[in-house]
């Protein structure tokens, strides 16, 4: 388990204002002395650019195993200005209110100190926090400047030595909330090698695991020298708690998911789903050229661009009706449709255009059942059958108004009842994308096996894809991450 945090000063006078501490250390000592200190260090040198002192701090940090903040991934990303960009969202409304109350004859900037997350004024401590995740620095200055809308104009971090009084104030309250929050986290009764944050929502619809498997995740993860905690999107200020992160939410690209996977890859922590599956799984666009420049087997696809003149007479030709239309980047069959006809296909497009700029079109193959092949670390470790739903084409039917009739049944099976062809594809499949856990979603057909899709973070649910290997199935994937962290 982790101790309290050592803090890191240039000048160890810096700290006079502050309650004494046994926990600080001037840059220098740190640098040169190889500190018996294993938990996290706080990083308040005043210079974190290129190869400073500053940088080296937390270079080191991490090279002895220590968790850094800002870690170097974060000091990078400070100096790249046009990164900042795609993680905020237009606070236009928001600023012009703040203005308005708080400096009305400053019209066209703002200037904010944000110390672990926060900020003096309660209006913005929204717009702090997700400053602060997305740059987790002790001390960082923002500037917004106003040109038709409010953009990030500057960010940087800001000098422990350059805070005034009421600053200075900001700084100590926050650092102790922010160490009460983050790093004091309570002891289990039992100590445990390792900590693995479970990331869920409680409220998603069709979550990817149960409450009763993530139960069974936590059970077989403390059989493993794990201990398990479920967290929410809420926790992203703690992830830096743990050792090892386990995704069990539908993963996007623009979604806290992925940032949460980056954080974890950034800082070290051993990460299933990796950022980089979620980027290969996540759009078909990507898996349909990464399969077939790989030449392996899937239905007959080809792209739809937006705004292209798309000869929808030639394609219904080519492919024969019906044709199935896929938006790249959809799960459990959301924004997958069928068109019968020609008038159907540029109606179908059309509803879909409205949430991509390029579609999939692929070959109808109709089967009773899709093949669900979970490999972890290239290894198959269980198998099911899953049936199509009641008169519906797909295993979900999101129109459907019982709750029976929106999804199929199932079967599961043990890995040696499973056709070879089948077993060979889906391996061939996920050693392209990497190491990670993952379902294939695979149709037999009288030409063989083909793949439909590779999903990232694979349904796991109690009473379904653990029937046939039970807590097995758990602890199996637990030991797999007690190999990653012990590597």
């Amino acid at each position: 388990m982790h101790n309290a945090p050592l803090i890191i000063l240039d000048d160890l006078a810096d700290w006079q204002p502050y309650h004494p501490s046994q926990s600080i250390i001037s840059a220098a000592d740190y640098i040169l002395q190889a500190s018996k200190h294993r938990g996290p260090i706080i990083n308040l040198c005043d210079d974190l650019s290129y190869l400073s002192t500053g940088y080296y701090v937390s270079l080191l940090a991490e090279a002895r195993g220590q968790r850094a903040l800002p870690s170097v991934s974060a000091i990078n990303d400070l100096a790249n200005l046009s990164h900042y960009q795609l993680f905020l969202n237009d606070n236009t409304r928001l600023l012009n209110r703040f203005v308005a109350q708080h400096q009305p004859d400053q019209t066209n900037k703002v200037k904010l100190l944000i110390c672990f997350g926060r900020t003096a004024y309660v209006e913005l401590e929204d717009l702090a926090r997700r400053m602060f995740e997305a740059y987790p620095c002790p001390i960082l200055e923002v500037e917004f400047r106003f040109e038709g809308r409010w953009h990030l104009h500057a960010i940087r971090n800001r000098a422990l030595s350059d805070l005034n009084d009421h600053e200075q104030t900001l700084f100590g309250e926050s650092l102790e909330y922010f160490s009460k929050r983050v790093w004091r986290k309570a002891r289990s009764r039992k100590e445990y090698r390792f900590d693995l944050a479970i990331l869920h929502d409680p409220d998603e619809k069709i979550p990817t695991s149960d409450k009763k498997a993530l139960q069974k995740f936590i059970r077989a993860a403390r059989e493993n020298d794990i201990d398990a905690e479920l967290i929410t999107k809420a926790d992203f200020n703690r992830l830096l708690e743990f050792d090892a992160l386990f995704i069990r939410e539908t993963t996007r690209i623009n979604h806290y998911t992925y940032h949460f996977a980056k954080k974890a890859e950034a800082n070290g922590m051993v990460v299933i789903d990796h950022p980089e599956s979620i980027l290969r799984c996540a759009n078909k666009v990507f898996l349909n050229e990464m399969l077939e420049k790989n030449k392996v087997p899937q239905p007959r696809t080809e792209l739809l661009v937006m705004g292209d003149a798309i000869d929808y007479h030639a394609i219904g030709e080519r492919f024969g009706y019906p044709v199935v239309l896929k938006i790249p980047d959809g799960s459990f069959s959301i924004g997958v449709e069928k068109a019968r006809d020609e008038e159907e296909f540029r109606k179908v497009a059309g509803e879909l255009f409205k949430m991509s700029t390029i579609l999939l079109v692929q070959e109808f193959l109709p089967t009773e059942f899709d093949w669900r092949i979970g490999v972890l670390n290239n290894r198959v470790i269980y198998a099911c059958k899953y049936f199509m739903a009641r008169n519906h084409w797909q295993i979900y039917n999101h129109s459907s108004e019982t709750s029976r009739g929106k999804s199929g049944s199932f079967a599961c099976f043990g890995v040696h009842q499973v056709p070879k062809e089948v077993i060979k594809i889906a391996m061939q499949a996920t050693r392209l994308v990497g190491d990670g856990l993952y379902g294939v979603d695979i149709k037999e057909t009288a030409k063989g096996p083909v793949i439909i899709e590779i999903n990232d973070n694979p349904s796991i649910d109690s009473g379904v894809e653990d029937l046939y290997l039970g807590d097995e199935l758990y602890r199996m994937i637990m030991a797999d991450f007690l190999r990653r962290l012990d590597d």
